[in-house]
């Protein structure tokens, strides 16, 4: 098999391929550095690539498995990370042109840390909606990231540069954020899968914040095994996170194989049944058919749940970038900067009312999973808009596209729940669009395990594009 080929392979089939001697750490390296020097150009997923740094880890990789050494568990896989984590040596971008002016970050985020030491080959910073406010990945500063399944398309967004990435066979696993969807969202656009564990899971420690009480960090991947494998190295408590839990790491590790066997999984009907195109449809049956579900469940109140979300998210990110507002104004993408203005003219006692309407929602998402044990919605409504597209039609009423995409993610992510998102190509499908499959809080297991069947019978999958060299 080529390098070229080996690449194509998910993150846990590279790290066998170079523990068996099949490949060394320094020719994945060359072949994932010449790879995104042949593909960004079109794809635009990479900001920045750090190739030193992969070439002189690869090399003490390469020194440790001549030494007969244990190798750690992602060694040599390479992967990028969003440019909002803090990459030691770049200015931290966050997708703005005003952090790019910031002194370099001094130390990579935590996670990137803890990717790095499980043998990870980290290939530099990707593409993303301005400070993550973003559902479709055009960036007003660097360009818009482009669907590898066809390039006249989004990725979605905000880590439209992450499912760029990994679907443009660029990287095996990448870093991402997801605050109202955007993990999920740039999974179902480019065929990924995704993982946005339970609120406060895995630690935000040095990277730049959206809104804290709604940001969650996690992997896009190729496989079901490449998300439990590196959810796995990223869990655990940090002190730079004040949101990061102190509960010990609950590793997957082969879990996610052990099927749906006395699992009691639902389809979300409701408002997840509402605005849906023909695409959402189709994979969401084609999911409920592969496991087997007939059952139908309702979240009470998820559009309210979401129009919650909203104000949380405008009056928070408000806040925190009013002195950037202030000062620069000029230097915003103009929607971003429309809509930290209008967050900051919210009525406080609005964003009070829905701060204890999230209180109450996610008691009742609590009673819904003491009747099951997962739940399953799609992640959006349609596949990936062509680049430029400012309006959708659903349920007969035409509306602006960006902030409906995440018709489905944001009462989800409101509440913190731990989600995959499993790409399905339904039959005939030109583009992938992903099924999100819920767990309760923790139980990312659950979700995985799920996901996992999904993947075993060909349902869900994620295939690098074709894309030449």
């Amino acid at each position: 098999m080529s390098i070229a080929e080996l690449l194509d392979r998910d993150a846990v089939g590279v790290t066998a391929a170079f523990a068996t001697g099949e490949a060394s750490a320094a020719e994945i390296a060359a072949a994932a550095i010449a790879r995104i020097a042949a593909r960004n150009p079109v794809l635009n997923a990479f900001t920045d690539v750090t190739a030193d740094r992969a070439r002189s880890h690869a090399a003490a990789l390469d020194a440790v498995r001549a030494a007969g050494q244990a190798l750690p568990p992602l060694a040599a896989a390479p992967f990028a990370a969003k440019n909002l984590f803090d990459i030691a040596g770049l200015p931290t971008r966050a997708g703005s042109r005003i952090n790019r002016d910031r002194p370099p970050a001094t130390r990579d985020a935590t996670l990137v840390e803890r990717l790095e030491a499980a043998g990870g080959l980290l290939l530099g910073g990707l593409n993303m909606g301005e400070y993550a406010y973003d559902f479709t990945g055009e960036n007003a500063h660097d360009g818009p990231s482009r669907n590898p399944h066809d390039p006249t398309r989004m990725t979605g967004g905000s880590s439209g540069g992450s499912g760029g990435a990994v679907a443009g066979g660029m990287a095996s696993i990448a870093l991402g954020s997801d605050t109202n969807g955007s993990i999920r969202v740039p999974s179902s656009f480019c065929g990924t899968f995704g993982l946005k564990p339970t609120y406060g899971r895995l630690s935000r420690g040095h990277s730049f914040p959206f809104v804290g009480a709604l940001d969650h960090v996690g992997p896009l991947a190729r496989s079901v095994r490449d998300l439990a494998a590196s959810y796995d190295v990223m869990q655990g408590p940090d002190a730079a996170d004040p949101g990061c839990s102190a509960r010990a790491p609950e590793p997957i590790g082969q879990g996610f194989e052990g099927g749906i066997t006395g699992l009691r999984i639902a389809r979300l009907g409701g408002w997840f049944a509402r605005h849906r195109l023909p695409e959402s449809d189709a994979a969401l049956a084609s999911a409920c058919a592969a496991l087997g579900v007939t059952a139908e469940a309702e979240l009470p109140e998820a559009e309210r749940a979401r129009g919650a979300a909203f104000l949380i998210t405008m009056a928070e990110a408000a806040e925190f970038h009013l002195p950037r507002l202030r000062e620069r104004p000029g230097d915003f993408d103009p929607a971003v900067r429309d809509r930290l203005i209008a967050g900051a003219l919210l009525p406080a006692t609005w964003v009070q009312t829905a701060q204890r309407f999230r209180r109450w929602f996610a008691d009742q998402a609590a009673d819904l999973f003491r009747r099951h044990d997962v739940l399953l919605a799609p992640a959006t409504p349609m596949s990936a808009p062509p680049l430029g597209t400012a309006t959708v039609t659903l349920d007969g009423v035409e509306m602006p596209l960006r902030p409906n995409i995440g018709v489905y993610t944001q009462p989800i992510s409101f509440i913190g729940l731990p989600v995959v998102a499993a790409p399905i190509w339904s039959a005939g499908a030109a583009l992938p669009l992903a099924v999100q499959v819920i767990a309760p809080a923790w139980r990312e297991d659950l979700a995985l395990r799920v996901a996992r069947v999904l993947e075993r019978e060909g349902i869900a999958r994620a295939p690098v594009a074709p894309f030449g060299a």
